[in-house]
Order: C-alpha cells, then sequence, then structure tokens
C-alpha cells in the first residue's frame, strides 16, 4: 500500500467519524436534480507527502496521472483560461461558448506585475527567486484575486503555493519543498488529483532550479466528502491498495516551458478498480 493510500484513507476515516454535516444548512452546490447537496466536513485538514520517499499516487484506484499533468501544464504553463487549450473535458460545466473559465487560474498566473527585478508573472517570479534567491520566505503565488472573483466562472479551490528551500545535511543540492492551500476540496472526486498534480510542479519547478523535489504539505481548509459519495468512500477505504508506482520526468528538460505530457513517464502503476458514474455537484 502507497504512503499516500494510508493518508487517505485515514483522512477519509476522519471526515466520516468526526466531520460536521451541512445537512438541512444552505449550501450552494447543487445535484443535477436540482436537490441541495450537503456534505460532512472537516475543517484544517494538514496532510505531508515526501517525495523522495515516493510519488503520492492513489493505488486504491487508479489517478489519471498523464490528464492531471496535463491541467496543471494547461493552468502554470500555458497559463491559460480556455478550455480548448486543454486536452480533457473537465471543465466544460465551467466554460462559457467561447471557452473561457474567466479571469481565473492560468489567467490569474500569467497577469505580469512589477517587481524590482523587472515585470513578471507570478511564475516567472517564482522560478527567477527560486534560482537567484532561494532561502527567500516570500517565494509564493496567490490566484485568489478579490478584485476578479466576479469575473471568474468558478472560484480558485487550490489557491496558493509557497515553496521553501531547504539545505539537508550532508547533501550538495539543495531541497524545494511547498505549502499547497486550498480553500475547499471534494475528497472523492479531486483529492489525489490535486496532490498528484501539485507533486508533479513541485518536480518540474525543482529540476529545472537544479534541486531535489522534497516535501509537499496540503493544507485545506474546508476537506468534505458530498452526502452521495459516503457510500462510495467507504467501499474505495476498505480496499488493500499496492505500492506506489515510480514516476518520473524527462531528465532532459531544464526548461519550465519546454515541458510536454509526454515528459511525463510512469511505471509499475499496479490500482484496485476505477469508482465509476460519481456524481457530481455544481
Amino acid at each position: 500500500m502507497s504512503v499516500a493510500d494510508d493518508i487517505f484513507k485515514e483522512m477519509c476515516r476522519d471526515i466520516l467519524d468526526n466531520g460536521c454535516s451541512t445537512e438541512g444548512e444552505k449550501v450552494r452546490p447543487k445535484w443535477e436534480d436540482g436537490s441541495a447537496a450537503y456534505t460532512v466536513k472537516r475543517f484544517g485538514v494538514v496532510n505531508r507527502y515526501d517525495l523522495r520517499q515516493e510519488f503520492p499516487a492513489l493505488t486504491l484506484r487508479r489517478t489519471a496521472l498523464k490528464s492531471a499533468f496535463d491541467e496543471i501544464l494547461w493552468i502554470w504553463q500555458r497559463k491559460s483560461n480556455n478550455i480548448r487549450d486543454l486536452g480533457s473535458k473537465i471543465w466544460d460545466s465551467w466554460a462559457d461558448g467561447d471557452g473561457s473559465i474567466g479571469k481565473a487560474y492560468g489567467y490569474q498566473l500569467g497577469v505580469k506585475h512589477e517587481y524590482r527585478e523587472g515585470r513578471m508573472d507570478q511564475v516567472d517570479r517564482a522560478l527567477y527567486d527560486l534560482r537567484h534567491n532561494p532561502y527567500s520566505r516570500r517565494i509564493m503565488t496567490n490566484i485568489y484575486v478579490h478584485q476578479d472573483l466576479h469575473e471568474m466562472n468558478l472560484y480558485p479551490c487550490a489557491y496558493s503555493m509557497t515553496f521553501n528551500v531547504t539545505k539537508e545535511k550532508g547533501k550538495d543540492r539543495l531541497t524545494l519543498n511547498a505549502v499547497l492551500n486550498q480553500r475547499s476540496q471534494d475528497v472523492l472526486t479531486a483529492n489525489n488529483w490535486n496532490v498528484c498534480q501539485y507533486a508533479l510542479l513541485l518536480m518540474m519547478f525543482a529540476q529545472v532550479c537544479n534541486m531535489e523535489a522534497g516535501e509537499l504539505l496540503h493544507v485545506i481548509a474546508d476537506a468534505h466528502i458530498y452526502d452521495r459519495h459516503v457510500p462510495l468512500v467507504e467501499e474505495l477505504i476498505a480496499r488493500e491498495g499496492y505500492p506506489a508506482p515510480k514516476v518520473w520526468l524527462n531528465p532532459d528538460v531544464q526548461d519550465f516551458y519546454a515541458f510536454t505530457v509526454e515528459d511525463l513517464h510512469v511505471e509499475n502503476y499496479e490500482t484496485g478498480p476505477q469508482v465509476r458514474n460519481i456524481p457530481v455537484a455544481v
């Protein structure tokens, strides 16, 4: 069983056993039939993944790593807010007739700002500081921009990354760690998807900055399981998992903007059966 499996099981069991229900309260999400989508939730879930130990892919069921990688490239590398630039249909429900999701996600990362060192967007600023001032405690990004929320078709869920560099005893290379802040997460549909995405982002940043990918700390303000997902989660966490897969990036890529989906390599990824027909609240 992978470490990610253990963390996922423990988190879900804690939510189900000790969480608070929103049943009967005023909630925004609705099911396809129009009824309110209630949740069981826990506040302030914090999970830690050490990428030096293993890649944090769930094996209880398969996470589509290539699609997850394509989406993180869409947001962070292409800095796009148009679903026509994305290989999957994940964002279709939030796009307008032109394919835009508004001033959200990739749009915010691509906005250029004035710095002492020049005019850069958030991604390029983070990469610049990691290369030139790695011990800075100010290397972070934030896409939850209040003045643009009214023009976003979906408010960002995973909204902030804080990068922190350490030098481990006895090692020559620096270690790159990161904190992912997330305001809200649908645990069944999105937890391991987000974990794998930002683990891959950390790996890419570390590689192009000649560092080793270290720890990813995932902070979720509202970690929830929807009412109609409870039996699916119960079945999923009753499974036995498999060892974590080997996941690596093409080592020849040294430019963040040169990565493609083909540069992601996954070996020995054995999983349980996929969970089918998961209802999605919108």
